[in-house]
């Protein structure tokens, strides 16, 4: 009888194995240490299979960033809750956010850390995915301001200013806890959990956030112009 033929693996599947590769690798290693060679390797492919199915290290690193950014925009919309006050749902969409960056680590940190110092075009693909993430916080931002009845009073700069500033705080957050780790209830370090991470994130910007949307303003000598429970302002 003759030699049975192994099972040919499917070019989408084989191409998904050497992109997972490449992300762990171009995290552990960076961009400019990182070598096709430790790649295929890590894929257990031969290098020239992998030049056939992704070109240059530069355009696989471009498919890593997009596979990676699109993944974590979509987490972030899937995890967002339908129907409810937009705290809310900025709630359950930074439990998403943080969900998937502690699941993805290695993604994460070629987004963060290793995608935004090559400059172009990998800061491009980055600045790309930021966008989505900054009009969807921008909109709630705008959602809670009409709920609040101060539509008009939160200019449309402002609005995009905090947006930006809430997504940067949230960025810098997944960073710091990815690396952070506290006792468990078995005495074993775990990360935060990401539902604490979100509480921590809402604690830190919707308080302030909330009376901002009341009409309240910081000023040099305190707080001025919130609006009490009687909607008289202070």
């Amino acid at each position: 009888m003759g030699a049975v033929k192994s099972k040919r693996v499917p070019r989408a599947v084989r191409e998904q194995q050497m992109l997972d590769a490449a992300v762990l690798t171009f995290a552990r290693r960076g961009y400019a240490a990182a070598s096709m060679d430790e790649i295929a390797e890590a894929a257990g492919v031969s290098k020239p299979l992998v030049y056939l199915y992704l070109n240059s290290k530069e355009d696989l690193f471009s498919t890593v960033i997009r596979r990676e950014s699109e993944a974590l925009v979509a987490a972030v919309a899937a995890a967002v809750e339908p129907g409810v006050t937009a705290d809310r749902q900025l709630w359950s969409g930074l439990k998403g956010f943080f969900a998937h960056t502690a699941a993805h680590p290695a993604g994460w940190a070629v987004l963060h850390q290793q995608a935004r110092t090559h400059g172009e075009p990998f800061a491009r693909e980055v600045a790309m995915m930021r966008a989505e993430i900054v009009a969807f916080v921008t909109e709630l931002i705008g959602a809670a301001a009409k709920e609040a009845g101060c539509v008009g009073e939160l200019a449309e700069r402002e609005v995009a200013g905090l947006a930006h500033a809430l997504v940067g705080a949230a960025e810098s957050l997944a960073e710091w806890v990815n690396v952070r780790t506290d006792e468990g209830a078995s005495g074993e370090r775990e990360h935060p959990s990401a539902k604490d991470t979100a509480s921590t994130m809402m604690n830190f910007v919707w308080a302030g956030l909330g009376r901002l949307t009341e009409g309240g303003r910081w000023a040099p000598g305190g707080l001025v112009g919130q609006q009490s429970a009687s909607g008289a302002r202070r």
